[in-house]
């Protein structure tokens, strides 16, 4: 598949080369492609086509949101709306507010009542969003080894065909996957991300992730 990761941070990096160790053709998107750690991922990922969001948008058939929260509105509009209409897309994102931790706990700008990935499904309404990688480190995105268990990635969206096909990605990427069902359920599974960060603020304990055990 034609994959374009949106956001060149440390989540587009690990993810863009997952996609490729997965045999993908990968677009890494960004607001400046000169950056110079992009030289260094580049050098060490020659299959990654790096290039400007909007560019990386029309190019690809499944995108992946991997931004700050508070940008990824305008990623959307930076990369036009219209490259995603009708496509997956895997929101990465978290709605972190820019307020210091209190107690290792962070703030959310959104409430109870609502979720990031609401607003992005709102924002672009015939793309086919799944929520999925948010709720755990970067260093454990892609084959994460805890002793033979596979941790739980908890995923929602509207689109049943959508979700299949990022269930299969998770399974290659060594995930068991929940499905919570609908876009609203991205309210209790977006939290999860002030919860696995807590013992990082408290502890410098980052080695973790999610598992639900059932009967």
């Amino acid at each position: 598949m034609k994959i374009g990761i949106l956001g060149s941070g440390i989540v587009g990096r690990v993810l863009a080369a997952a996609f490729v160790n997965e045999g993908h053709h990968v677009g890494l998107g960004t607001r400046s492609p000169e950056k110079e750690e992009l030289a260094k991922f580049k050098e060490d990922n020659p299959l990654v086509t790096i290039s400007s969001f909007d560019a990386t948008a029309a190019a690809a058939d499944i995108l992946v949101l991997a931004v700050k929260g508070d940008i990824a509105l305008d990623v959307i509009d930076q990369s036009q709306k219209e490259n995603f209409s009708g496509k997956i897309v895997i929101d990465a994102t978290n709605p972190i507010a820019s307020a210091p931790p209190v107690n290792g706990v962070l703030s959310f700008f959104t409430g109870p009542n609502d979720s990031l990935m609401e607003k992005i499904q709102g924002h672009v309404p015939d793309s086919k969003i799944v929520k999925a990688f948010n709720s755990v480190g970067s260093a454990f995105m892609y084959k994460p080894d805890f002793g033979g268990t596979k941790p739980t990635m908890f995923i929602c969206g509207n689109d049943e065909d959508a979700k299949k096909t990022v269930r299969e990605i998770l399974d290659a990427f060594g995930w068991e996957t929940e499905d919570m069902g609908k876009v609203e359920a991205a309210r209790a599974i977006e939290p999860l991300c002030i919860l696995w960060c807590i013992p990082g603020m408290l502890s410098n304990q980052w080695t973790h992730a999610f598992k639900l055990l059932k009967k």
